[in-house]
């Protein structure tokens, strides 16, 4: 058993044991779904996120997809796609971390501390800069209506197609966006 192979299967298993629920996708060991809560004491709390995860041949030397599947209003987080703008996920990914990091310290720290100056979400971004209490009030908006626990259970996968979950030029065609130049 080669030593990425043997490490998934650890990282995999530590959560597994945990208190996360995880749900894996054709009992494959790559691709799993976790369910995440918002961190206590933020405009998070209650909110219940289905996150999906996959692991590339090359984890931990690799780091790991992370996407949300039910809708988040973050100035981190796509909104369509739900991917995550996380520096240490996708720059300063270290062999040293592990799966229970990402849902343990990353992402709550993620939506605790907002990064507006490096925005996924534009709308988000500039709404967390100009009026903080009505970003608050939005993002506790989402979560009353898209964070649920039945919202989570429901939230499916609708870029399968799609490897990493994040679209690419080639995504669009000229009529979905007429006047951009492709």
């Amino acid at each position: 058993m080669s030593s990425p192979r043997r490490r998934i299967e650890t990282d995999v298993m530590k959560l597994l044991m945990s208190d996360y629920e995880v749900t894996l996708v054709n009992d494959n060991m790559q691709e799993f779904y976790v369910r995440f809560h918002g961190p206590t004491d933020t405009p998070f709390t209650g909110g219940v996120w289905k996150v999906h995860v996959e692991l590339p041949d090359q984890y931990p030397y690799k780091s790991p997809s992370i996407g949300f599947m039910n809708k988040i209003f973050h100035p981190n987080i796509d909104e369509l796609s739900g991917s995550v703008c996380l520096d240490v996920i996708n720059q300063t990914w270290s062999p040293m971390f592990d799966m229970l990091n990402i849902f343990e310290v990353f992402l709550p720290q993620l939506l605790r501390y907002p990064n507006p100056t490096d925005p996924l979400n534009g709308e988000a971004a500039a709404l967390l800069m100009r009026e903080p209490s009505s970003y608050e009030g939005k993002v506790k908006d989402y979560v009353a209506r898209y964070a649920t626990k039945e919202a989570a259970d429901a939230a499916t996968d609708d870029s399968e197609s799609d490897e990493d979950g994040m679209s690419s030029v080639g995504d669009f065609s000229d009529e979905d966006a007429p006047g951009l130049e492709l």
